[in-house]
């Protein structure tokens, strides 16, 4: 908006010959074409108005940065006014990522932002410092990841409006909780974008990727749309940070960096914005200043297969030699740092130069249990005190923790992957998650994978709402509280210049992991999470921080399904000698 009468309207539609604005109930006013592709143009409107771009006087869409679609991705835009909200804490400046402790949210199973900001005293009690909702970009329906969003500018309106966006987040900051946001930039959904009709040019006429055409990120128009998405998100509504989903599939590296100048260049000294990257390509050399951490698939890989002994798809790259797999992630950030997959690709780059806190570990996310046919969560797979034994190395590793919603209270409920398509396009969906799991041993005959549930049931998303235990202190949430309480009173502080010293491997389930923290002691974390006890010298009782298991410590053995973890004083370097 211009001021609070005027609105200009824009869009790049470089293979239209005339757009109009389309203003409710039945103005129709053109706009001009520059010799860019954009059409431009400034007229009365007010916020609140509703819209579409009319292309060449036949097809009507919605527009590709609408702020806000009341009617979902297929009726008019709404104009906004981004300055309207009342921050009561602007001056709020964020937090060291050093101190994060996220939480990842779905905001529809949660309720919408009005039943996540109830939730925002508890989670700041429990010692999450940093909440990170699923992607919120409008998507066909109600019901959906978010991965499948196709007005990237236009919060979902099914959880709430804009306002009550910027309120949930106005009210995490009041309570002390950085709130991040993951953004998918790699793609658009099936059901709603027709960027094709009139900016082919914003999609590679030659590539493509698992989800579609591949986005020609060598346009300036096209990088810029989602430079200035993230910024929308950062400066309009306040976010801490932005995950970015699945750079791998951004074919364009200068893209990244490019991104990430730029946005860091709008921020204002003193205030701590964070950018983080799913990536299946492990380059740690983005991780070299460009963004600030990572999602560790490596890590959480190694501890599933430990904990469930499943070893199919991507486990069987975790299969063998699996603790050491897991003592290299400890020691080192990545697993796979330039050897091949068991496709025979190399992947990955050396990660050893890395700060702990550049890897975000996890035993549970939307995708590792949504991704799976039934979507089980780890309190379903494996026995729970070796998922408390895992959990107490999530929580007390210097490595930066996520947990995902329902996780703290030991929920049981599935986290399914479900989508609002119909007729051809919910029959393919449907179908292509099926056929996803032919190669698995549980779902090789066809009546087992009929079985799978529908995503477009809407059974299937209800079937996936955490249910809150009635016990107001769930003996699972007290541990996590227990547990985040030592990490921000022992730990946290100490994470600034703090150097992995190793991993050594004691049995097939067992492990010690060693760093050295920013005030010299050690922190030394004993793992195992076998069914037996094994030998191993454990550290003096003085040093103790933690021990997490069902039977009596003893001195020279580590019991079966337990963490001990230790703070030991610094080492006191040996006297001169003349």
């Amino acid at each position: 908006m211009l001021d609070s009468n005027t609105v200009r309207f824009a869009l790049w539609a470089p293979d239209a010959h005339s757009v109009e604005v389309c203003l409710l109930p039945d103005r129709r006013l053109p706009l001009q074409r520059g010799t860019d592709g954009w059409f431009r143009g400034r007229w009365p409107a007010t916020a609140g108005s509703r819209y579409r771009y009319c292309i060449d006087g036949e097809l009507q869409v919605a527009d590709p940065a609408s702020r806000f679609q009341p009617e979902g991705v297929h009726g008019p835009s709404q104009v906004v006014d981004p300055a309207a909200y009342p921050w009561q804490h602007r001056h709020w400046q964020g937090r060291p990522w050093h101190q994060a402790v996220i939480y990842e949210v779905h905001v529809g199973l949660m309720g919408g932002y009005t039943q996540v900001i109830e939730q925002l005293p508890r989670l700041a009690a429990l010692g999450v410092t940093a909440i990170e909702l699923m992607p919120l970009g409008q998507f066909p329906g109600d019901r959906n990841w978010g991965y499948d969003g196709v007005l990237p500018f236009a919060p979902q309106h099914s959880y709430g409006t804009p306002e009550q966006l910027c309120q949930l987040i106005d009210q995490a900051h009041g309570h002390g909780l950085m709130v991040l946001l993951d953004v998918v930039y790699n793609h658009f959904g099936p059901d709603g974008n027709y960027l094709h009709h009139y900016a082919s040019a914003f999609f590679h006429q030659e590539r493509s990727i698992p989800w579609g055409a591949a986005i020609d990120f060598r346009r300036r128009q096209v990088r810029d749309f989602f430079i200035e998405n993230a910024l929308m998100w950062l400066h309009d509504y306040r976010f801490d940070g932005l995950r970015l989903d699945a750079v791998h599939a951004i074919d364009d590296a200068d893209f990244l960096h490019t991104f990430s100048q730029r946005v860091r260049r709008s921020i204002a000294a003193g205030r701590h914005v964070w950018l983080t990257i799913e990536n299946e390509h492990n380059q740690a050399s983005l991780l070299e200043g460009v963004f600030d951490g990572q999602w560790n698939d490596d890590g959480h890989n190694a501890l599933h297969v430990l904990l469930t002994g499943e070893d199919e798809a991507y486990y069987a790259d975790y299969s063998r030699a699996t603790v050491h797999k897991l003592a290299r992630c400890l020691s080192q950030g990545f697993v796979f740092q330039g050897e091949p997959d068991r496709n025979g690709r190399p992947r990955g780059e050396p990660s050893a130069h890395l700060a702990p806190s550049a890897f975000v570990l996890f035993l549970q996310n939307h995708d590792q249990v949504g991704n799976r046919a039934r979507g089980e969560r780890l309190t379903r797979l494996c026995p729970p005190q070796a998922l408390r034994a895992a959990t107490t190395l999530l929580l007390l590793s210097p490595m930066i923790p996520l947990l995902f919603m329902g996780e703290e209270w030991g929920s049981e409920q599935p986290f399914l992957f479900f989508t609002d398509h119909h007729d051809a396009l919910a029959d393919a969906v449907r179908e292509g998650r099926r056929a996803e799991f032919a190669g698995f041993k549980a779902y090789a005959d066809a009546g087992q994978r009929a079985a799978i549930p529908d995503p477009n049931a809407p059974a299937t998303y209800s079937d996936s709402r955490p249910q809150v235990p009635d016990d107001p202190h769930p003996p699972w949430q007290a541990f996590y509280q227990q547990l985040l309480h030592l990490r921000h009173q022992h730990i946290t502080a100490q994470l600034p210049g703090c150097r992995a010293l190793g991993a050594e491997v004691i049995a097939d389930k067992a492990l010690t992991a060693r760093w050295r923290l920013a005030d010299g002691r050690e922190l030394r974390i004993d793992l195992n999470l076998a069914a037996s006890a094994v030998p191993c010298k454990l550290p003096e009782a003085s040093t103790h921080l933690y021990f997490c298991t069902d039977a009596p410590l003893e001195r020279n053995q580590l019991g079966a399904y337990s963490a001990l973890v230790s703070l030991l004083p610094p080492l006191t370097p040996e006297p001169a000698h003349d």
